[in-house]
């Protein structure tokens, strides 16, 4: 085996896949590219996200206290990075992008219609923003369009490269302790 530098554990364990983030505030929506994110519970559904100030998002996060979470395909990967190399204080990302906003039920912040999932969320603590950028959302609404052809999601590998989902290992019939997830 060989060493790598602890700082880049990221690489080995990125999370999900990388997801866009949108919020809206004074009535002007943004997008944002983000792959730090996690799981932290089921019920209520808690996601965890690294929103900091560097990012124009921040602002609209932290006064408004709610956002989407889009779940992009591999299709719209270009995009993805794009978005990530771009600010919303320069830059309408739903024009420049060509990307349909739709309005969500619950809170302001626009779903992006070509993503394969979109989940609406509220803030529900922000105890580790000032020293972590680490924001907690509940996820109060999903939408998914279960008929998109493409549905692989792209996870970040920590270096501009990226690895895309692919195939499914069905194991449910051994979660015994689980059976009340798989729905």
């Amino acid at each position: 085996m060989n060493e790598l530098p602890a700082s880049q554990a990221y690489r080995l364990l990125e999370p999900g896949p990388i997801v866009l983030v949108t919020t809206s505030q004074n009535g002007k929506p943004n997008i944002m590219t983000m792959g730090f994110h996690m799981m932290i519970q089921h019920a209520p559904p808690l996601i965890g996200c690294i929103i900091g100030p560097w990012d124009h998002s921040y602002s609209a996060l932290r006064a408004t206290g709610e956002c989407v979470i889009a779940i992009p395909t591999v299709d719209l990967a270009e995009v993805v990075v794009d978005i990530g190399n771009c600010s919303g204080d320069a830059v309408n990302k739903f024009d420049r992008f060509d990307l349909t906003p739709q309005p969500a039920s619950d809170v302001a912040a626009p779903l992006i219609k070509e993503c394969l999932a979109n989940i609406e969320c509220r803030v529900a603590d922000t105890s580790l923003v000032d020293e972590y950028n680490l924001f907690i959302l509940e996820a109060e609404r999903i939408w998914i369009d279960a008929g998109r052809k493409e549905q692989r999601t792209m996870h970040h590998r920590g270096d501009g490269s990226f690895t895309a989902d692919g195939d499914v290992l069905d194991l449910r019939e051994r979660m015994v302790k689980w059976r009340h997830l798989q729905r």
